[in-house]
């Protein structure tokens, strides 16, 4: 009972967590990329952050060595290398711009203020490459239509590529949200189906100890019968 009950609430959970993803799939392309956004974001501010605190690190080390050198004679060829050394050391520790991220953290901007708009942009561009690919494709078929025939097989990829980047153009937040509804559905197909076989697991297995118990008193009569047999021939 108890295993049935587990797979139940199993079940169950995985029913509902689908029906969700299903219902408020559109929502879920939208806290993604807010998350996404939020990720970028603070990945950026923390390599920026880290290279100020680095440059101010070279910075006051630099400065320190510069005092130690003045402190020195100037005619001193030993300090003289030593002052060269100690500028071309600091051009080498001397941390490079954050480039990768600043552009993540306007990445993270850009995706926490304006999601919807992100996604559909890029989607409108991953459709246009399917597009022209698979008139690419079509084109190249055509043109090796001349020399040989070419078999159903090879125009029916590049036309489903082509429907697919039309489909994108004309429902983008529902090609994005397609993820999510397949993994819904997923779930309360698990749900059903992990439901079907606790009940059938409870129900083959409670009619197994039934025919061992018949088994187990079958034995215990058929015993009980010879003991009663042994008995009377003593007799």
């Amino acid at each position: 009972m108890r295993i049935l009950q587990s797979s139940l609430l199993r079940s169950v959970c995985a029913i509902a967590v689908g029906y969700m993803l299903v219902i408020y799939r559109h929502d879920m392309v939208h806290w993604m990329t807010l998350i996404f956004g939020a990720l970028f974001f603070i990945s950026g501010l923390i390599s920026v952050i880290a290279y100020y605190v680095e440059k101010r690190r070279v910075q006051s080390a630099a400065e320190q060595w510069n005092m130690m050198m003045e402190m020195r004679s100037d005619s001193d060829t030993t300090a003289v290398v030593d002052r060269e050394r100690a500028e071309q050391l600091k051009a080498l520790v001397k941390p490079s711009y954050p480039i990768v991220g600043i552009g993540s953290m306007i990445l993270g901007i850009i995706l926490a203020v304006m999601p919807g708009n992100f996604v559909k942009g890029l989607l409108y561009t991953l459709s246009a490459i399917l597009i022209l690919g698979a008139i690419n494709q079509l084109v190249n078929l055509i043109t090796a239509r001349k020399f040989s025939n070419i078999g159903v097989i090879y125009w029916l990829l590049p036309i489903v590529i082509l429907l697919v980047g039309i489909y994108t153009v004309v429902r983008p937040m529902e090609m994005a949200a397609l993820p999510f509804k397949l993994l819904g559905w997923g779930l309360v197909l698990y749900g059903i189906v992990e439901c079907i076989n606790a009940l059938k697991i409870y129900r083959v297995r409670k009619q197994y100890l039934k025919m061992q118990q018949q088994l187990e008193e079958q034995a215990a009569a058929a015993k009980n019968a010879q003991e009663v047999v042994a008995e009377e021939v003593k007799e």
